[in-house]
């Protein structure tokens, strides 16, 4: 059984999607920097609602008492941190697309390179020669 693991494991394809998977989780960690940091704070200047991963609509304010602990937390809708994963997502989702069309791609120019069958002359020739080994 260890054996069968081991050759199991040791697949090309095992392999390859290991790293695929640890180079799409890198590449989600990226993607996601890029919308936190540089897209949601641009794009919430542009609406003049300051960084728009922290926009919400706040549903009940918190409640403080007299020495100003929270009683009751606010409730909201953080709808800036939905768009951010939305888009987080999106780029994910294309730039994978991407990268599987190129993989399809190179898959069909490989099968397309596969050497030709002989000639008809040829496989009547082969025949023949089967034939009359019979």
């Amino acid at each position: 059984m260890l054996s069968e693991f081991k050759e199991f494991a040791m697949k090309g394809n095992l392999i390859d999607m290991a790293v695929g998977l640890v180079m799409g989780a890198s590449f989600g960690t990226v993607s996601g920097t890029f919308i936190d940091g540089i897209f949601m704070p641009i794009v919430g200047q542009i609406f003049k609602i300051g960084d728009l991963k922290k926009y919400k609509i706040v549903l009940t304010d918190e409640v403080r008492d007299a020495a100003g602990a929270v009683v009751t937390p606010e409730s909201a809708i953080s709808i800036g941190a939905f768009i951010g994963a939305v888009l987080n997502f999106i780029i994910v989702a294309f730039v994978m697309f991407l990268i599987i069309k190129g993989i399809n791609k190179m898959k069909k120019e490989k099968a397309a390179e596969a050497p030709a069958a002989p000639p008809a002359q040829e496989v009547l020739l082969t025949e023949i020669r089967d034939l009359l080994k019979k």
